[in-house]
């Protein structure tokens, strides 16, 4: 089987996709321990791709207990150069509806209890992170929403994606505290995903899907569980179209990333003097540089 060059990591609507043919599961093990699950292969537009279900296909692991290395690390092993990222998220701005997707430019971190790094153990490492999201393949996946018409769905192009250590919801007070920063939704898991792509080399973006409003808003508290899970199954059915739409442009052309050489002059220890094992612990990501 041909190695995937798009990678995808959401939910269980996604790798369920009607469209998704040739499916085939494979059990990868990473020097991180394993993935969230199984890695669904597939044929979607012709192309092939690399699905993950960030919490599991039931959805059984809390953010903070997320293997973001491993699902990380998986990827790269597969060979995507190219990753999504379909995220349910709250909103921070009255413009941003439920429905709405974002496609963010900007992280904010308020994790505490995440290790977003493969770097330590004798090999440093500080990646540039001033744009956290590759803007080419952002400017795909926008334009794959754009071109849909979606009912209910409008388009935010650019943004803050708030990522919060969870797993209990914001405060009021500390959710108007991220409106007064400007920031556009809040989420749970998109941070880690986006420092360990550009550790591996690979272009990201993510797909941001608004299931409510966060706690600041005047009418939360007439939102209603049923409500939510309501406005993710919609949600889950929108991202397959925009997955689709995604991966046939990508298939079409893909972008150029600067992602792609995010190690050439990151790397500050010497790799001759590195510690033979962890060299050989991250041999995918520094093979190019050694």
């Amino acid at each position: 089987m041909v190695n995937p060059k798009i990678g995808i990591i959401g939910g269980s609507g996604l790798y369920k996709m009607a469209a998704l043919k040739d499916v085939e599961e494979v059990q990868i093990q990473t020097p991180f321990g394993s993935p969230s699950d199984a890695v669904i292969l597939g044929i979607l537009e012709g192309t092939q791709v690399a699905f993950l279900a960030r919490h599991g296909r039931n959805h059984t692991l809390l953010p903070s207990e997320l293997p973001f290395r491993a699902n990380i690390y998986a990827m790269k092993q597969l060979g995507v150069e190219y990753l999504i990222s379909a995220s349910a998220v709250g909103s921070l701005k009255a413009e941003a509806k439920p429905l709405d997707m974002v496609v963010p430019d900007q992280f904010i971190d308020r994790t505490k209890n995440r290790v977003s790094t493969f770097f330590g153990e004798g090999i440093v490492a500080h990646i540039a992170f001033g744009e956290p999201i590759c803007q080419n393949l952002a400017g795909v996946l926008a334009e794959a929403i754009a071109s849909l018409n979606l009912p209910d769905v409008n388009l935010h192009r650019g943004g803050t994606y708030i990522c919060m250590e969870g797993p209990a919801f914001s405060t009021k007070a500390e959710s108007n505290l991220y409106r007064s920063w400007d920031a556009t939704v809040i989420g749970m898991t998109n941070l880690p995903e986006a420092k360990l792509a550009r550790e591996a080399e690979i272009a990201y973006a993510t797909l941001a899907l608004v299931t409510d409003y966060d706690c600041w808003h005047p009418d939360h508290d007439s939102v209603t569980v049923e409500m939510v899970i309501g406005n993710l199954q919609r949600n889950a059915v929108n991202a397959q179209k925009v997955i689709q739409e995604t991966v046939r442009r990508l298939s079409e052309n893909l972008p150029s990333s600067d992602a792609h050489s995010a190690l050439k002059y990151a790397i500050l220890t010497q790799l001759d003097q590195a510690p033979t094992a962890t060299k050989e612990k991250l041999r995918l990501l520094l093979q190019k540089y050694l």
